[in-house]
């Protein structure tokens, strides 16, 4: 049948009013489901469209019938009826338009519901509606791009970009690389099966084989293509065809024992949407359904239905009738809502209720389900595994974000392989290997003397497990020409026709770009520093820097000192011989440190002295913990360029570019080979730290990982990389494994296994001891503090003792003026009796 466009619709009309008047379209029906004879209600009428010769048909024009009963017997207050005539279209598009034009002309009718699958017959119909401004339903038509310019079509429908998504992200559950693709070649199926396409291509997942297929297709057509499709190795496959179709294509797969173990079925939502006899063969088949929701209001429509259709329990409601009982519900809402100032559509796109489906809600003149529920199909039926939500996730009964077990075809519980395009025409794959075996854990390459080479390593584990998918022999060539791996990425680049690939410790970098492609990095980026461990029986002491540790001793004998003197006139434990009390005030201030003080205090001066001390005590106790935790796991190593030397990887412009950076600037470097050699120098304090690259240092601490400590790491260069020929379409594969690799934490297993299970710990920024400029304030307040009660100390001992004080100084500078007129009188008479006198008459006075 030749696809129609738009434009040819009036002449569609034309020729469709002659065939009107020879009688020539199939009988039509009219049912008034409501009549009155007094008139008491406002008659919407609404045309229905339907082919009545299908069970389908049958089931939405019952469907839409009952559900209006059901509206109005509960709503029987409502102004409005909706009156239905319903005309049979036989399948046909063209008496399909012939139908609504009669409805728009003999009945009037104001809406027109469609149940046709058919994309031609939705946009016939929508395009009558848009001339006569009549609101056009279609239930369950195709979602196409050229359907949207039509602004009285409203469509139900399932989601499609929903579906792909969730499709897609099943297949990458799997980890399928590629599926083979069986449509159904048709106008009404081709344009969502591209949308599904769209979606592969840009999520990763590859059409490693397409086969498309008719009504008209025979049994040898679909065994040619199905066989073919077999030989290119494809065994995943998603199909998007109606059930005629559907199971032909079943019976042919059974043939070529594609429907065994080894192989995966997956149906489309709406090649699932009607209950084909091929169900029965397509055991371990997995579809994608859309979601409707178990209800005690469902499941009495769905009863209700079969008794009025009279097949018994051989009928299931489909998602159609489900939908066209929503529809009915929001037309007769809309129908009560219409006013002077809004039209039906207008009322139909603003109507919300809970319908059989779930939330009823018109949006951009779609009603769309973007849940899908997800079924494996046994011999007994079928068997929910799961959902597939609208956010993106799976979900099932017993898991979040994954789905139940499957039972594939075969009845097998092991999910297919899946295999790639070309998969079965193995290539091999000459990788240069680097060969230096300075650093055994990341690459070691021996020869035997029959000239096999044998590689171990990280390096080469990693490149093995990327690579594996892809199916490729691996023949391995030693780099026999140093470790200038420059060189390398030149040798790989200007001979093609030796080497394909390079794999060992090669970092990548700007200047090896020119020449080569890189994968991701493996491993982690940048360079570190590792020292020994500190070993110092006098670690606890270097928290806090000597005149801090002076100045909070000081501070205990002060806080003792100002206490003893508030509380010893008055408080026993204070009192006692001079070595007590000396004793007491030194106890007291240092067993604030951990709180035992036992002394109980009297007076509330000495108590807040005491209570601001004790908080001085917390903040310092605490950070000196803090600190000396650091410092037990990581110390700090101070560089001092001009004296210490500094130890790195012979030959790495990594490594030398770095230690003739402005962050070093050290003229005493050390070139060394193995990670044995960096041991050796660091124990022997021929170094006294080591720069390298991540990949090396980890390999260093974990075979030393009690001497040794990396406490430093820059993110300053890329890490190790895989080099590739220029263009060559395996970069972007192998660095999608390693994402998949590291995802997985397959990398970091290999890591711990390689290096000993022992990775090492590192810091960017490493602990300085506690200095007293820190902690200036703390001691300010202490001793403000102190000194204040000093004071308060002070003026209460005055207030208290003031006479006897004025007395004794009255006392003391008599005497003292006594003594002075004695004296006096002894300078002015000298003699001894004129001494005498003096002194009596001074003691008279």
């Amino acid at each position: 049948m030749k696809r129609f466009g738009i434009q040819n619709a009036i002449l569609l009309v034309s020729f469709l009013f002659v065939l009107l008047l020879f009688t020539c379209f199939a009988s039509s029906q009219n049912d008034d489901v409501y009549e009155d004879s007094a008139s008491k209600w406002v008659r919407i009428r609404v045309g229905l469209v339907l082919d009545m010769d299908s069970l389908e048909g049958k089931m939405v024009g019952r469907s839409v019938t009952t559900a209006l009963s059901d509206f109005y017997s509960i709503n029987t207050d409502h102004k409005t009826r909706v009156s239905l005539s319903i005309r049979n279209s036989h399948g046909e598009p063209l008496l399909a338009l012939a139908s609504a034009v009669d409805l728009l002309q003999s009945e009037e009718v104001e809406a027109i519901i469609t149940a046709g699958d058919s994309i031609l017959e939705t946009k016939l119909l929508a395009e009558i509606g848009e001339k006569a401004k009549v609101p056009v339903i279609s239930v369950n038509s195709p979602i196409s791009s050229s359907l949207s310019r039509y602004s009285h079509l409203i469509q139900t429908a399932h989601d499609f970009a929903s579906e792909a998504k969730g499709i897609t992200a099943f297949i990458h559950g799997f980890d399928w690389k590629s599926v083979g693709l069986v449509y159904e070649d048709d106008d009404d199926w081709r344009e969502s099966m591209q949308q599904l396409v769209d979606h592969f291509y840009e999520e990763g997942v590859g059409i490693q084989s397409k086969a498309g297929f008719t009504v008209s297709s025979t049994e040898e057509m679909v065994m040619d293509r199905l066989g073919k499709m077999k030989d290119l190795g494809t065994s995943v496959f998603v199909v998007h065809m109606s059930e005629v179709i559907a199971t032909r294509l079943v019976t042919c797969a059974e043939r070529l024992g594609m429907m065994g173990e080894g192989f995966a079925w997956i149906l489309t939502a709406k090649s699932m949407s009607s209950s084909f006899h091929g169900k029965e063969a397509m055991e371990g088949v997995v579809g994608f359904k859309t979601y409707i929701p178990m209800s005690r209001e469902l499941q009495n429509f769905t009863l209700r239905l079969r008794t009025s259709l009279g097949n018994g329990d051989d009928v299931r409601l489909s998602v159609s009738g489900v939908w066209a009982h929503d529809v009915a519900w929001a037309l007769a809402r809309s129908a009560e809502m219409v006013n002077a100032s809004s039209t039906l559509l207008e009322a139909i796109t603003e109507c919300r209720f809970k319908g059989l489906s779930g939330d009823f809600q018109v949006k951009d003149k779609k009603f769309l389900s973007d849940k899908f529920e997800i079924v494996n199909l046994l011999e007994s039926g079928e068997r929910r595994i799961g959902f597939w939500n609208g956010n993106g996730s799976f979900s099932s009964r017993r898991h979040f974000n994954k789905l139940e077990a499957i039972i594939w075809p075969g009845g097998s519980a092991q999910t297919p392989g899946g295999r790639v395009l070309g998969e079965s025409k193995r290539r091999k794959l000459r990788v240069l290997v680097t060969s230096s075996n300075r650093f055994p854990s990341l690459m070691e390459v021996e020869t035997s003397a029959i000239n096999v080479t044998t590689v171990k390593g990280f390096c080469i584990e990693v490149f093995q497990a990327a690579i594996a998918p892809f199916n490729y022999d691996l023949e391995f060539i030693p780099w026999r020409n140093g470790s200038n791996y420059d060189n390398l990425a030149i040798a790989l680049s200007t001979q093609k026709d030796k080497y394909d690939a390079a794999v060992g410790d090669i970092t990548i970098t700007a200047d090896r770009s020119k020449y080569v492609d890189f994968t991701m990095p493996f491993t982690d980026m940048g360079l570190g520093i590792v020292a020994p461990r500190e070993s110092s029986i006098w670690v606890f002491f270097h928290p806090l820097t000597r005149d801090l540790w002076i100045t909070s001793a000081a501070f205990f004998v002060l806080t003792g000192t100002i206490v003893w003197l508030i509380e010893r006139p008055d408080n026993k434990e204070f009192q006692g011989s001079w070595p007590k009390q000396i004793g007491v005030i030194f106890w007291f201030g240092f067993s604030t440190l951990v709180y035992a003080h036992r002394e109980k205090l009297q007076h509330n001066l000495s108590r807040f002295v005491v209570t601001v001390w004790i908080f001085a005590v917390l903040i310092l106790t605490t950070s000196y913990t803090a600190t000396l935790t650091s410092m037990m796991t990581v110390q700090q190593i101070r560089f001092n360029s001009n004296k210490d030397h500094v130890g790195h990887l012979s030959g790495s412009l990594i490594a030398n570019m770095s230690l003739t950076s402005p962050k070093f600037r050290s003229t005493n470097t050390k070139g060394l080979n193995t990670s044995k050699e960096y041991a050796q120098a660091l124990l022997d304090n021929t170094v006294s730290f080591v720069v390298d690259e991540l990949p090396y240092l980890k390999v260093l601490i974990g075979e030393n990982p009690e001497k040794f400590l990396m406490v430093k790491a820059h993110c300053n260069t890329i890490g190790f990389g895989f080099m590739f020929q220029k263009g060559d379409n395996l970069v972007h594969r192998v660095s999608m494994e390693i994402l998949k690799l590291r995802a997985s934490d397959r990398i970091s297993e290999m890591e711990k296994r390689l290096f000993e299970d022992k990775l090492p710990y590192t810091a960017d920024d490493t602990s300085n001891p506690l200095t007293l400029y820190m902690f200036r304030g703390l001691f300010m307040i202490t001793g403000v503090s102190s000194a204040l009660a000093l004071a308060l100390l002070l003026i209460t001992w005055l207030r208290d003792n003031w006479d006897d004080l004025m007395n004794s100084v009255n006392v003391f500078l008599s005497r003292r003026l006594v003594h002075f007129r004695i004296l006096f009188a002894t300078s002015i008479h000298p003699n001894p009796l004129d001494d005498e006198n003096a002194v009596q008459m001074a003691q008279r006075n």
